[in-house]
């Protein structure tokens, strides 16, 4: 089976493209821009130009191909530029995989759309998924929550760097999850008929508040964290004051998205019987706290080196 990955230059996508390279997938990545996408080529994929703002250069890309990844999203503030990729470039994009004969379309898509349909990106991935369901393309949904890697930039940086951290006063649970263990799953799809035409929503095994995140930090740290909390009421007015999010990218982006996070979810509940039908083991999947011990223990080691190095260029500008 081989393989067409949109987005496999993002944190998911990549790690889709190096998994499927890994167990033996012919894999091909649509990119706009080669140089930035030249480390896929360098794992072993096959590049070819394709731009979802411009649909005449997507059918191309499906010669050969038997399934689909679309890890994509886009990240802009101007609304415009919105529509011409994640909504008309992603029709296109069905348009083409449904011409092609596509034995199955992988859709990485958001949890709680439908409660958010007044944020454009939620209303057109709630588009995308119903568009993808009429085109009688075999097809499989994923609804994903926050990642473990956008983590590090919202909680981990902030104590480390002795930064406020902006939370709400709700506890609700969200299941990250590792954007490895999302590629598993991705790729798992493919090979059981039962998750055809299903929609699965994909959590970790277990759901974390704000404050136990928080905690884990400054353990691992050994410092304290200033915390901000934020009514969510308040929250809601900043983010329309502060216009579309962008994840990670500003303010707006972080404020909007951990509105989204904060609906309960019900991933914990499901989640043992989701892994059995995927044939996983909860043991397989990386938990939190492991994630954030082998950061901590990368970022130790390299700042070591780092006052290695300063000690070292001391010693040599003495001699």
């Amino acid at each position: 089976m081989s393989l067409l990955i949109v987005g496999g230059t993002g944190t998911l996508g990549r790690q889709i493209v190096l998994q499927a390279l890994t167990k033996g997938y012919p894999v091909r990545c649509l990119v706009r821009n080669f140089r930035k996408a030249n480390f896929l080529k360098e794992w072993g994929a096959e590049l070819i130009y394709g731009d979802l703002s411009r649909p005449e250069t997507i059918p191309p890309c499906m010669q050969g191909i038997s399934a689909v990844i679309d890890a994509s999203t886009s990240r802009p503030s101007d609304e415009d530029i919105l529509k011409t990729v994640d909504w008309d470039g992603k029709l296109a994009l069905i348009e083409a995989a449904k011409a092609a004969n596509i034995q199955r379309f992988v859709f990485c898509s958001s949890q709680n759309l439908e409660q958010f349909l007044n944020i454009p990106l939620m209303e057109m991935k709630y588009g995308i998924e119903i568009k993808l369901k009429e085109s009688e393309i075999p097809y499989t949904i994923f609804r994903l929550a926050g990642f473990y890697q956008g983590l590090i930039e919202q909680y981990a940086i902030p104590v480390l760097e002795n930064l406020p951290i902006l939370v709400t006063n709700e506890n609700t649970c969200v299941s990250y999850m590792d954007t490895q263990d999302i590629a598993k799953f991705c790729l798992r799809s493919l090979q059981l008929p039962q998750t055809t035409n299903k929609t699965f929503v994909l959590g970790g095994p277990k759901g974390w508040v704000s404050s136990e995140i928080i905690s884990l930090c400054e353990q691992l740290a050994g410092q304290s964290a200033k915390v901000n909390r934020v009514p969510l009421a308040i929250l809601k007015l900043v983010s329309q004051l502060f216009g579309f999010f962008e994840w990670g990218q500003n303010i707006s982006d972080r404020l909007a998205f951990a509105e989204i996070l904060n609906v309960e979810n019900n991933f914990s509940k499901s989640t043992f019987d989701l892994y059995k039908t995927f044939k996983i083991e909860a043991n397989e999947v990386n938990q939190l706290d492991d994630y954030f011990l082998e950061y901590f223990i990368r970022l130790l080691k390299r700042l070591r080196d780092i006052n290695f190095e300063d000690i070292q260029k001391q010693k040599n500008l003495i001699i």
